[in-house]
């Protein structure tokens, strides 16, 4: 069966719906189609803690935080380290973004809705220099309502305009091929799935059912390549990055396959830095899963000791909190699947938090109580504590014996207690004074002086080794799986580009699929909240483009 159409979404996740919007809007016909059942609409953004990257914010300044958009520029550039022919629309993008970031994207997200959470958060704080990786500032504007909260005003839009007859949502539906002519892209064409009864996230079923076709311009909206191990290995840059490890849990749910992508290079789109991803080190299993192989990222304050897996302590910048991509570099170097916090009930208590919507009801349910009881309570917020209790990478012991043992007990590699000790002992020594050469005890003292880490995210400096700090906490970390940093090569309306450079007429990408603008415009480096930022931007520019 044929369907018409002035352009079809393909993706139902937040950049789609922001496509969809600003087409409703403009009085266009629209079709939006997703290979999962209606339950998942909004993607993988539900899913999220709903962080936006804003530059100098009323959040920002009430928080003493003094930001601009030349020091966000300085941040953005040294992260990126954009150093290839190809990063020319990226880098563009990387400017639009901060134009955007610093302008008019708060007043416009407020106007439709969403408020933040006030303490900003201080994410991928860099450890290096002044022009390197990292934020200078916080700018991690947690979403009230998280996730669903970032979601929230454009499904609406988009479930209202569906009552009025103005787009259509077919779900179910998997592209296979995008259909055209010698002017341009025309369409897309595919295969009708079984209904499933699923909860959002879960594995839905590959039965195929019927077929369909729509002429329309096409916006391709599906996503990365998070969910599809055999995509992840095979972008994955073993000579920058060292080799994959053998296991990795996956941070998106299994429809996050990349599939589509292939489908517009088939087309003759342009796919670029496909090996530039973004993968977390905090990883656990999660003890009560949705998707396969679900793994929770944990947010760590920056007071947890990091070892490798054989008892070795990280070196700066891999620190927690600090430098995500050169943290997956050393541990991929050494050969190692995992590695270990280790930590103390105080610290854990105060600056444990972990990613996704489901693990932080206070916030998602935009619930003041519970928050103020979860995160300012005599225990960690419960979602933590779950973990400990019923996670299988948790160790929970009274003394560093117990402890190592512990960590015997469920590690591949060996570690020696007495070398353990003698490091913890040591870094517990720099606690003595005032000054130090510790450069994590350094950082910590740091962010005390951040009223939103000293309130909210930062322990007291106390010795690792202290009982009255205790019990003491070791935490197995794994490889997690998450963003695609490479994409779609696009200009700045998310018109796809083909391997000459030229325009390909009708077609489009936004959101993840195009590496959140022009094929990648982070670079090789994310500085977190840029990943759902991206999403609305552009797929806002693909809808008014479009």
């Amino acid at each position: 069966m044929d369907s018409y159409a002035d352009v079809v979404i393909v993706g139902g996740g937040l950049s789609g719906l922001v496509a969809a919007s600003e087409l409703i809007e403009h009085g266009k016909r629209v079709i939006l189609i997703d290979q999962e059942p209606r339950a998942s609409l909004g993607g993988q953004a539900f899913w999220s803690l709903g962080g936006l990257f804003m530059i100098d914010t009323p959040e920002q300044r009430r928080m003493r935080v003094r930001d601009s958009i030349e020091l966000a520029r300085q941040d953005w550039l040294g992260s990126a380290a954009f150093d290839r022919a190809e990063d020319f629309w990226p880098r563009a993008w990387a400017d639009a973004y901060l134009d955007f970031a610093a302008g008019e994207m708060r007043s416009w997200l407020h106007e439709l809705g969403m408020r933040w959470f006030p303490v900003v958060g201080w994410a991928e704080r860099g450890g290096s220099l002044a022009h390197g990786h990292g934020n200078s500032v916080p700018r991690f504007h947690v979403t009230w309502g998280t996730g669903p909260g970032v979601i929230e005003p454009f499904v609406k839009r988009v479930l209202a305009a569906e009552k009025e007859g103005k787009i259509e949502l077919m779900f179910r539906r998997r592209v296979t091929r995008l259909i055209g002519d010698g002017s341009g892209i025309t369409g897309v064409e595919g295969e009708i799935l079984a209904e499933d009864n699923i909860r959002r996230g879960q594995r839905s079923n590959r039965d195929v059912v019927g077929d369909f076709r729509i002429h329309a311009a096409v916006i391709v909206a599906s996503g990365g390549i998070g969910g599809n191990p055999e995509l992840v290995r095979r972008a994955w840059p073993a000579e920058r990055l060292g080799t994959p490890p053998d296991r990795m849990l996956s941070g998106v749910p299994h429809h996050v396959d990349g599939l589509m992508i292939g489908h517009a290079e088939a087309a003759g789109a342009r796919l670029i830095n496909g090996d530039r991803m973004w993968h977390y080190t905090e990883g656990i299993r999660n003890w009560d899963p949705i998707w396969p192989n679900h793994g929770i990222r944990i947010l760590p304050g920056p007071s947890s000791l990091w070892f490798d897996a054989t008892g070795n302590r990280m070196p700066a910048p891999c620190l927690p909190g600090f430098d995500s991509l050169a943290t997956l570099q050393h541990i991929c170097k050494l050969g190692h699947g995992y590695s270990w916090f280790v930590t103390t009930q105080k610290i854990i208590k105060k600056e444990f938090a972990l990613s996704g919507s489901e693990q932080n009801p206070d916030l998602t349910g935009r619930d003041i109580g519970l928050l103020l009881r979860s995160r300012l309570g005599r225990s960690a917020p419960p979602p933590v504590e779950a973990f400990k209790e019923k996670g299988e990478d948790f160790i929970v012991a009274q003394t560093v014996e117990e402890l190592v043992a512990g960590m015997n007990r469920i590690g591949d590699h060996p570690i020696d207690l007495v070398h353990v000790r003698s490091q913890i002992e040591a870094r517990d020594r720099e606690l003595d004074n005032p000054f130090a050469k510790d450069a994590q005890i350094v950082a910590l003292r740091q962010a005390r002086g951040y009223l939103g880490d000293r309130f909210m995210r930062t322990a007291p400096p106390h010795r690792i080794l202290d009982p009255k700090a205790g019990p003491l906490i070791a935490v197995r970390l794994h490889i997690l799986t998450r963003k695609s940093l490479g994409g779609l090569e696009t200009d700045l309306n998310s018109q796809a580009l083909g391997h000459d450079g030229a325009r390909i007429p009708g077609l489009y990408a936004c959101g993840e699929a195009a590496g959140f603008g022009g094929g990648g415009y982070h670079g090789y480096n994310a500085l977190e909240g840029t990943f759902l930022g991206g999403c609305i931007f552009s797929g806002r520019n693909a809808g008014r483009a479009a």
